[in-house]
């Protein structure tokens, strides 16, 4: 701002009045007296209190005219008239500060900002309600105020405050600043976090991002309140347990960008090529397809304030809980990191300047999309601005969610996104892709990634490698001119783009991929064979986590003899209705098709606890963890279990199937589940199947002798499993680090479970976390599972670990790890097979 907006003249302090139409006409006054506004513009400051409420809260109003009559402003101007007794603005209401605001463009925005987190001080406030020193409100409310000969101090801390190094290798970004703002929200205190004179409130999420913090920097904790000490020790304990976590993201980062400087394919001729930076190894030949940038034209469409904030309180929700599922849906389908991207997504929508701006735009008379839309645009700008490339990629996560909303808010927009509609053999090119347009990515379709903007640490990045896609990023603006449907050649090793490959180009690529085809394949081979004990003694069946058909081929590549957990949740995520027995039915017939004879394990639905369906209306639990979930759903709602088991039993017939029941607690729902499948399968004149149960709670592993009397097979899921153990929410984020499947305690109960099991002649297997863990699965085989299912990545390094001893190394290793008195001295024992 050039002009300082207010001044002395455009304050009245001590006023008494009676009521808000008078308080509005006074403010318009000293705007008018001013030469700030022609005094018609005092009609347009009462006319908007007839279609909006301009009543902010904690005693403060800002009147403001209509958008129409901004021609009756000759200069942008603010107005405060001071109600030191209050004035009340509408029932229930009562204002002691009246802000009017004359506004010709957007000038007044930043001391809205300003007026906002000024809301948050309840305490300053108060004092400006009755100050006698005009310069206080003037200081408080505006960024172009000269103080009258103050020195400046350098920003400071709260009164308990401690320091902290950053030790994050690329230091904070979305997904752990998401969980250090849910940590300072546990508290009451006001927490503050700087680094070096850039300040932010530790609740704020957007505000952290914005204070640069990187690998090295010292950034100081502070707090005040009652509860200042607990808050700061827990904040500090939450940025110290992610470190771990992000210096192993960011060694796969590093290795990703190590691929670059391997032996990589050389061109045989002279090629057009386009450099960027490699985000994915891989060589791949495929026809470019261009996603040109979609501009959004979002019509500024006012209605009421109180319908408007409706509207945009219900798009937040609901964006928050297609958030939720698409996290729980790339947990299962891709992992734990790659879903939290859309957890810190989500925690966007929670922002406090986020919502202040638009709700502030709204104020002014905008419409609830274009106030969205315009608020998202600023901040994502804002990030983008500040030089910090992995700030950079958040404005584009801020863009997707952002987008995401605004779809809701104006459905007649039409925001599909470009990257859902594939075709085949296609190399994917855009200026830059959200995360969830490559989340929801068809791997069989896509054969790479190339985008003009972008980094190797992107969250985009990070879901190519997980996707084994080959991905080349900050390619440049060239790569969007290139024609749809040429012929490309990417080299996710080196970060090229070739463009005009001749014949002979195109020859050599493809050697090139045939012999690094032949190098997997060799790797892969030992995968093939059995994991059978070094003495023959014991081979161990070794099974995938798959949840769709089409992810079955890569699977039994990587090694895994049939699928041990199929999770059905993921027909029912990302979409408006249930799916119908046929659908279910197709879906069960393609996995088995696609096993070709091998067994299937597929467990019925499994909702609940953090996995939540927003359109079964399921009611709000306090602890849902602990509630309606799994198969306690399941016999409350017969519309799920029965067609689902109808479509079991119909694919029954084409292949070894087995249906297995998540999170059974007594016998009396076992009972129950029988017999609702016998009456299905007699109805149906369907094979007999087995029937397991998950072993998820220690009721489950306790009453195991019990259990197999009516169960065909148990399957541990060790993730659940040691939640309910040890008491601790795996997702919690100051104490998940210390929920760890290899306590002895869940290991004793998994033992119970086998011995439970063995009493009847029953198998036990294991589906959870710990299966896949190269110590874990030696462990689990000592204790006499028989079955162990994983993610396929994780199948070559368990199968190693098994072939890598005795049977009888194996037995006193898992009763070495029986006898252990912590997870820590269990993982001590790594090696111990030796």
């Amino acid at each position: 701002m050039t002009t300082q907006i207010i001044r002395n003249e455009l304050i009245q302090l001590g006023a008494t009045v009676s009521e808000k139409t008078i308080a509005i006409k006074a403010a318009g006054e000293l705007l008018a007296k001013a030469g700030r506004i022609a005094p018609a513009y005092i009609d347009s400051l009462l006319r908007r209190e007839t279609v909006a409420n301009t009543f902010l809260g904690h005693g403060v109003a800002i009147p403001h005219g209509m958008i129409e009559d901004r021609h009756l402003i000759n200069e942008t101007g603010i107005a405060i008239l001071q109600v030191p007794e209050g004035v009340e603005w509408n029932p229930g209401q009562r204002v002691h500060l009246v802000i009017a605001i004359a506004a010709q463009s957007d000038e007044h925005i930043a001391l809205l900002r300003r007026l906002t987190r000024l809301l948050q001080d309840e305490a300053r406030l108060a004092e400006l309600f009755t100050t006698a020193d005009p310069y206080a409100l003037i200081s408080a409310l505006d960024d172009s105020a000269v103080a009258p000969a103050a020195p400046q101090t350098a920003a400071s801390d709260l009164s308990l405050s401690l320091s902290w190094q950053m030790n994050y290798p690329n230091g904070l970004h979305a997904r752990p600043a998401r969980l250090w703002t849910e940590q300072a929200r546990r508290f009451a205190a006001t927490l503050q976090i700087r680094n070096g004179n850039e300040v932010a409130d530790a609740k704020n999420l957007i505000g952290l991002l914005q204070i640069g913090a990187e690998f090295g920097h010292e950034l100081h904790f502070s707090a005040d309140g009652p509860d200042a000490a607990a808050a700061l020790d827990a904040l500090l304990a939450v940025a110290n347990q992610l470190t771990a976590q992000e210096v192993a993201d960011a060694e796969a980062a590093r290795k990703a960008a190590a691929n670059a400087k391997r032996q990589h394919w050389q061109a045989p001729g002279k090629i057009l090529a386009l450099r960027g930076i490699s985000a994915s190894p891989g060589l791949v030949i495929g026809q470019a397809r261009v996603m040109k940038s979609q501009a959004i034209q979002v019509p500024d469409i006012p209605a009421t304030l109180g319908y408007d904030g409706d509207l945009l309180e219900n798009a937040l929700q609901a964006t928050r809980e297609q958030l939720q599922t698409l996290a729980a849906d790339t947990t299962r389908r891709l992992g734990k990191t790659e879903g939290s991207i859309f957890l810190a997504q989500a925690e966007l929508l929670s922002d406090t300047d986020l919502i202040t701006l638009t709700c502030q735009l709204m104020v002014e008379g905008h419409g609830v999309a274009w106030a969205w839309h315009e608020a998202v645009q600023r901040l994502a700008d804002r990030l983008a601005a500040l030089g910090n490339p992995l700030l950079a990629a958040r404005a584009t996560d801020l863009r997707d969610v952002g987008r995401r909303v605004l779809a809701r808010l104006a459905p007649d927009l039409q925001l599909q996104d470009g990257a859902k509609t594939q075709g085949h053999n296609e190399i994917l090119i855009a200026n830059d892709l959200a995360p969830s347009d490559t989340a929801t990515l068809n791997p069989q379709q896509t054969l790479a990634l190339v985008t003009a903007q972008g980094g190797p640490t992107s969250h985009t990045a990070i879901l190519a490698r997980t996707l084994d896609l080959p991905a080349v990023v900050a390619a440049g603006a060239a790569v969007l001119d290139i024609q749809d449907g040429a012929t490309l050649i990417v080299d996710g090793d080196s970060g090229t783009i070739y463009l005009n490959a001749s014949d002979d180009d195109l020859a050599s690529a493809q050697q090139w991929q045939q012999a690094q085809r032949d190098k997997q394949q060799q790797a892969a081979s030992a995968a093939q064979q059995p994991a059978v004990t070094a003495d023959g003694e014991r081979q161990i069946e070794v099974a995938a986590n798959v949840n769709r058909p089409e992810q079955v081929a890569a699977a039994l590549q990587a090694g895994a003899e049939g699928v041990g957990l199929m999770r059905t949740e993921f027909l029912f995520l990302e979409r408006d209705d249930a799916p119908d027995e046929e659908e279910q039915y197709q879906t069960y017939r393609g996995m088995l098709t696609a096993l070709d004879g091998k067994p299937l394990v597929i467990r019925t639905l499994d909702i609940g606890g953090d996995k939540q369906v927003p359109y079964l209306n399921l009611p709000h639990e306090e602890n849902p963890f602990l509630g309606v979930r799994g198969v306690r759903l399941l016999l409350r709602r017969p519309d799920l279990l029965l067609p689902q088991l109808r479509a079991l039993y119909r694919a029954a017939s084409h292949g070894p199937l087995s249906i297995m029941f998540p999170m059974v607690s007594t016998l009396a729902e076992v009972k129950a589940l029988r017999a609702q499948c016998e009456q299905v399968r007699v109805a149906l004149n369907a094979p007999v199947v087995p029937l397991g149960i998950m072993v998820e709670v220690p009721a489950a592993a306790t009453m195991a002798d019990r259990l197999a009397e009516h169960v065909d097979f148990f399957s541990v899921g060790t993730n659940d499993l040691t939640q309910y153990v040890l008491a601790i929410d795996r997702q919690h984020p100051e104490l998940a680090a210390e929920a760890d499947s290899l306590h002895p305690a869940v290991l004793r109960l998994i033992a119970q479970t086998v011995a439970g099991a063995d009493a009847h002649g029953r198998w036990v297997g294991v589906c959870g976390g710990m299966a896949g863990d190269p110590l874990g699965a030696a462990i689990l085989t000592g204790l006499g599972v028989a079955e162990l299912s994983m993610s396929p990545r994780d199948i070559p390094g368990a199968k190693a670990s098994i072939r890598a001893a005795n049977l009888a190394e194996l037995q006193q290793l898992a009763q070495r790890a029986l006898n252990c008195d912590s997870a820590a001295e269990v993982r001590a024992l790594t090696g111990a097979t030796a």
